[in-house]
């Protein structure tokens, strides 16, 4: 299938994990876990959609080396409904602004959001369970960039809830050190437990309760691997922050300021 479409454009964001807690081992290999997804526009990827000549083309502009092509989840999210619908005559552009080996979300969102542009643009029948039936086959982080809201995550993080959380009224500031951190490595750290703390309940409580309460499993095992990382949640608790913690599975690590605070 071949269409000439308006040029399609988006700026896509980052997520941040708020609590992350690694409940059992399954039997295909994944794990269960409790976490909540919640949206930032602390980095941006700017992504564009326009009509070629050929059949596909994959423009990508980035600071780190991302690897080939083909392995760029953007360009297997085209591949995927190329399979299924012959779409064709692609060219897609994207600026990488979002660190990548961050538990930033970065690849997960750019998949979502590629496959949103294509449907939109062809016009494609595709229902919303097939959608999200597409993104998880992409990533268990994919589905969230669908919604892009506050959720609730539990499975492998793709079982999820919308939850009534609003951070507008804290400064979010976000350091991503030079550190790469694999998810191999990350999970290699955990064993998981079962917990008694249900997230969407205690985060209605005051975010200067939460350190202690919401907490992130990888971060006993990877701090202890790269203790830079801890020494930067730390630094931001001396600076003000009423909470910090590690984002997935690392190596971002984020904090919630007042908004008057001076250390920003």
């Amino acid at each position: 299938m071949r269409k000439i479409f308006e040029p399609r454009y988006a700026f896509i964001n980052a997520k941040i994990n708020i609590g992350l807690q690694i409940v059992r081992k399954r039997e295909d290999g994944y794990h269960d876990l409790q976490t909540v997804f919640y949206p930032t526009g602390f980095y941006h990827d700017v992504m564009s959609l326009t009509p070629c000549s050929s059949e596909f083309e994959f423009e990508l502009e980035s600071e780190e080396d991302l690897g080939p092509s083909e392995n760029n989840l953007c360009v297997k999210a085209f591949r995927m409904l190329q399979q299924d619908y012959g779409i064709e005559g692609v060219h897609l552009s994207l600026d990488k602004g979002i660190p990548t080996g961050a538990g930033l979300g970065g690849g997960s969102a750019d998949a979502a959001f590629t496959l949103s542009l294509l449907v939109n643009a062809f016009q494609l029948p595709v229902t919303e369970e097939q959608m999200l039936h597409y993104a998880l086959q992409l990533g268990s982080d994919v589905p969230f960039f669908l919604y892009n809201k506050p959720m609730y995550a539990t499975g492998r993080g793709e079982i999820m809830t919308p939850i009534d959380l609003d951070l507008s009224s804290y400064q979010l500031k976000i350091v991503k050190p030079d550190i790469h951190v694999s998810t191999k490595e990350a999970y290699a750290g955990i064993t998981p437990k079962e917990t008694d703390v249900f997230l969407p309940t205690v985060l209605q409580q005051d975010v200067r309760t939460w350190d202690g309460l919401v907490v992130n499993d990888f971060e006993e095992s990877v701090f202890e691997n790269h203790p830079g990382l801890r020494e930067i949640k730390e630094s931001f608790y001396r600076d003000g922050a009423l909470y910090a913690a590690m984002s997935g599975s690392g190596s971002a690590i984020f904090g919630l300021f007042p908004h008057d605070s001076a250390s920003l």
